[in-house]
């Protein structure tokens, strides 16, 4: 265990910052989830309406640093492709 100030402050800080990431990651998964979920039921009125939240949800974590901003626009180009597909 730290013994110094500075350590049990960074021990604590580090527990803060892994709460917050842990929450954010999992609702970025949930987001994406559900949006897979409505492109799998074919189901492109649900889809539709779902990809701006989704891709809000997606820059937020990109913004925040969850994930990195190449895999964010990934994420967004091929959900994207595949609602575009089934709504044709």
């Amino acid at each position: 265990m730290a013994n110094t100030y500075s350590a049990l402050k960074r021990v604590r800080q580090t527990e803060r910052r892994t709460e917050f990431n842990r929450k954010n990651k999992t609702e970025l998964r949930h987001g994406i989830r559900a949006m897979r979920r409505a492109i799998t039921s074919k189901d492109a009125k649900v889809a539709g309406e779902l990809l701006p939240k989704t891709f809000s949800l997606i820059d937020r974590s990109a913004k925040r640093g969850i994930i990195k901003k190449n895999t964010a626009a990934r994420y967004k180009s091929n959900l994207h492709l595949r609602v575009k597909a089934l709504s044709a």
